[in-house]
């Protein structure tokens, strides 16, 4: 009889939980494979964790960390002190883990890895060798860190594998294994569909748009934020727009004293942070997307829905050479252009990558059987 290996799931903030579903659901395929799925707090606000638990099937995790927020210095810090006492516990109880899986870039998924590093553990990192080349993002510092100390480097598209290569990494260590995250997009989204949220919010599908905005450079200058938020109101003139309004962007918003100018316009419907079914059922028939999130970068290159990125770079380049995206910066003539681009038909919208077929998480697991099972990969 093959003793079991334990593997530590790390899960942190909202962009992890849509990854660690299928995965967990492909390593229930061994029963040689023991997962402890963590969750460290990172986000803890019910919008923005118990809800994805809840949609995706996502069972309660086995050690709730409960870090919370605050600085980044200081959440990577309680992050790595939680992870060593249980990591170094299960050690010293003769239950020690065979790896420790992080997912993304957030700072637990950094955190976590160093945690373990330091006490030898091996660390596996899913969806390595994005680059940015922006340091001044928290999660290009997240990415370079975490690779930097990974054993295996597991990647969404073939610039990641480039990325890693050329940063002297092992090839036998590097895998090209897909996108996760479209795992889970493509198992959910006829559910998706079925829900009320068009009708909640007065829209028909193709007849509207769907904006997200978090980041520092859009929402922390007044002057960028406000001519952000005029395109929005102007274009809502001929384009119904739905945006879920993220809580750092609300209170730069009351802060800058900018309510009325979607205030002001019947097109746009302001909402709370969306669970991951209603998000989806409104991107997926949306017209058009306007984000600065990496995650729908890559689900409207999946939906084949236009996505204009208000981003100078992104990590995820195949989502505009071979998807559906442009990058934008924060320009709101640029954005204006391409919306006016969109809404006459004028947009040219690419193809989804290969292996985003939602298959990732076999692949995935496959590689951790090949290399931590003595009885290697099994076929899906």
């Amino acid at each position: 009889m093959t003793s079991k290996k334990r593997f530590a799931l790390i899960a942190g903030a909202r962009p992890n939980f849509m990854k660690i579903a299928p995965i967990i659901k492909a390593m229930e395929r061994y029963p040689e494979m023991e997962v402890c799925l963590i969750h460290t707090g990172q986000h803890y606000d019910k919008n923005l964790s118990d809800v994805f638990f809840q949609e995706l099937g996502i069972r309660k995790p086995d050690i709730a960390l409960g870090v919370g927020s605050g600085s980044h210095a200081k959440q990577t810090a309680e992050v790595m002190v939680a992870i060593e006492s249980l990591l170094v516990e299960a050690q010293q109880h003769q239950r020690p883990f065979t790896a420790v899986i992080v997912v993304g870039d957030v700072n637990s998924t950094m955190a976590a890895a160093l945690a373990a590093t330091k006490l030898h553990i091996p660390v596996v990192h899913v969806e390595a060798g994005l680059r940015s080349r922006d340091r001044s993002m928290p999660e290009e510092i997240n990415r370079l860190v975490t690779d930097s100390i990974s054993d295996l480097l597991l990647c969404s598209e073939p610039a990641g594998v480039e990325n890693l290569l050329d940063e002297g990494h092992s090839r036998e260590n590097v895998h090209l294994v897909g996108n996760v995250m479209i795992d889970t997009l493509l198992s959910e989204v006829a559910r998706a569909k079925e829900q009320k949220t068009l009708q909640e919010f007065g829209l028909e599908p193709g007849k509207y748009g769907v904006v997200t905005l978090h980041r520092p450079g859009n929402v922390d200058q007044k002057e960028t934020l406000e001519a952000i938020l005029q395109v929005l109101s102007k274009v809502s003139k001929h384009l119904p727009i739905v945006f879920p309004v993220h809580p750092r962007t609300r209170s730069r918003i009351d802060q800058f004293g900018l309510q009325n100018i979607l205030g002001a316009s019947t097109g746009c419907r302001i909402a709370e942070p969306l669970g991951y079914l209603d998000c989806l059922c409104l991107t997926s028939q949306a017209k058009v997307v306007v984000t600065d999130s990496g995650g729908l970068q890559e689900e409207s290159t999946a939906l084949g829905v236009p996505c204009l990125t208000l981003r100078p770079n992104t990590e995820r380049p195949i989502t505009c050479s071979e998807g559906t995206g442009t990058l934008i910066g924060n320009s709101a003539e640029l954005l204006d252009s391409k919306l006016q681009e969109v809404l006459s038909d004028r947009y040219k919208v690419g193809s989804c990558p290969q292996l985003w077929d939602g298959q990732a998480a076999l692949r995935i697991v496959d590689v951790l059987a090949k290399r931590y099972l003595s009885t290697g990969a099994r076929s899906a």
